[in-house]
């Protein structure tokens, strides 16, 4: 694990639910601070991936103003 990934304590959560698939972003404290609805089951596996490589190779800041987080 890199120095990058150390820092960054974001997370990221696949949900199934009645409406749909979903992925939230949740911040260091595991507050869900995002939340993106997916067509389907693909779209939100490739979507959590995605967040999953960024929280790995960029800083929290660089992290949140990439994801536009408060």
């Amino acid at each position: 694990m890199n120095a990058t990934a150390a820092a960054n304590r974001y997370g990221v959560e696949l949900r199934r639910g009645d409406g749909g698939w979903s992925v939230a972003i949740l911040d260091p404290e595991g507050r869900e601070v995002s939340v993106r609805a997916c067509r389907d089951e693909v779209e939100a596996l490739t979507f959590a991936s995605t967040v999953r490589q960024h929280i790995y190779w960029l800083s929290e800041e660089t992290f949140r103003r990439y994801y536009r987080l408060s």
